[in-house]
């Protein structure tokens, strides 16, 4: 396993549960950040959060104590963008998500709309779906509309749930499979656990597959994400994820660890 981990040289972390609680960082996260620099590696930050923007998360990070810039996250959010830019860049989207997700798409050239108004519904030919903290029941009923109407239906990530101090709270997954109860259609995801994100970061680094590895503390999206792209997946039961999962997810991931300070012990 060590001489392994050793081979590696790009690091692709999930922040909530792998590297931090909530607002609590893990006591070994700074110091396995610091192991990553000293044997010549880098890491990424991977998100499929998309009710917060980038800086956001930098913000988050730095309030921590762990060193990050803006360039070093790779979100969902870029993902989607990118995604919408390439299939769906003339057309007019309703978006069902928070302020900052809808900044981001109009910032990255999108049309977009969060209102249904008399003239606009026909325009609208695609729905996307974010991890949406400011929902309210007029977006659901609007969604519903739009999804039995028969447009395209796009969502930003399949978590079901998000992790807080005090538990869980539901994520996009959740409010896709209520929408689906009720319209009978689900949308195409782009977060993890698809390769997006893992191919965006490679392109931004320029490493090769078997020089990267993702590590998170969910088999469904970080885990299965990683072994969608071709690399290797760490397992850290520092957060949601038990070995209970593995048997019934069926993902097999390629190290299982406690935490990142495991990791670093094996750099």
């Amino acid at each position: 396993m060590s001489n392994n981990l050793k081979n590696k040289k790009l690091f692709l972390l999930d922040m909530d549960g792998t590297l931090y609680l909530d607002g609590d960082l893990f006591p070994c996260t700074l110091p396995f950040l610091n192991k990553i620099k000293e044997i010549g590696g880098q890491y990424l930050f991977l998100t499929n959060n998309s009710s917060k923007s980038a800086s956001s998360y930098v913000e988050k990070l730095n309030k921590m104590g762990v060193d990050a810039t803006a360039d070093q996250l790779v979100s969902a959010v870029q993902a989607t963008a990118k995604y919408l830019l390439c299939h769906h860049k003339e057309e007019l989207i309703y978006v069902a998500g928070t302020e900052s997700l809808k900044r981001e798409l109009r910032e990255a050239g999108l049309r977009i709309t969060d209102t249904l108004e008399e003239g606009n519904f026909e325009a609208i030919t695609c729905l996307l779906q974010g991890f949406d903290t400011e929902l309210t029941f007029k977006k659901v009923v609007d969604c519903s509309r739009l999804l039995t109407r028969g447009v395209t239906f796009i969502a930003t990530n399949p978590d079901w749930v998000c992790p807080t101090a005090y538990g869980y709270v539901p994520d996009c997954g959740s409010v896709c499979e209520m929408l689906f109860r009720a319209t009978g259609k689900r949308p195409r995801f782009i977060g993890k656990p698809q390769p997006d994100m893992v191919y965006m970061a490679l392109e931004k680094t320029g490493c090769k597959k078997e020089e990267a590895m993702l590590i998170g503390d969910r088999l469904y999206t970080d885990v299965a994400c990683a072994l969608n792209a071709g690399i290797d997946g760490a397992f850290v039961l520092s957060g949601e994820g038990t070995l209970k999962d593995i048997e019934e997810t069926g993902v097999e991931p390629t190290f299982i660890f406690d935490d990142v300070g495991q990791i670093a012990a094996l750099l």
